[in-house]
């Protein structure tokens, strides 16, 4: 007997709700490293950029003097950092 009808349409009397429950019988396969690490290098480097962006001056200035502060000041007000 068929699963399926010629119509298309699933025969009541074959389908079980048994047969579409979730058995794991799947191995879970680990990620690489080589696949992670340029999203970790990418994250990294975003996280450093949004620090010099958001944060650099004052009290959490890692370069001493205004010079990173000036150098990213539009990307400040483009980003809608207030700096001022």
């Amino acid at each position: 007997m068929a699963l399926f009808q010629p119509g298309g349409t699933l025969d009541p009397q074959e389908f079980q709700m048994s047969d579409t429950t979730f058995h794991p019988d799947g191995v879970v396969t680990p990620i690489p490293v080589r696949e992670i690490l340029p999203w970790l290098i990418f994250g990294a480097l975003m996280l450093l950029a949004i620090y010099f962006v958001g944060a650099e001056e004052g009290a959490t200035a890692i370069v001493p003097g205004m010079y990173v502060h000036e150098w990213v000041h539009d990307s400040r007000h483009l980003l809608g950092f207030p700096c001022h």
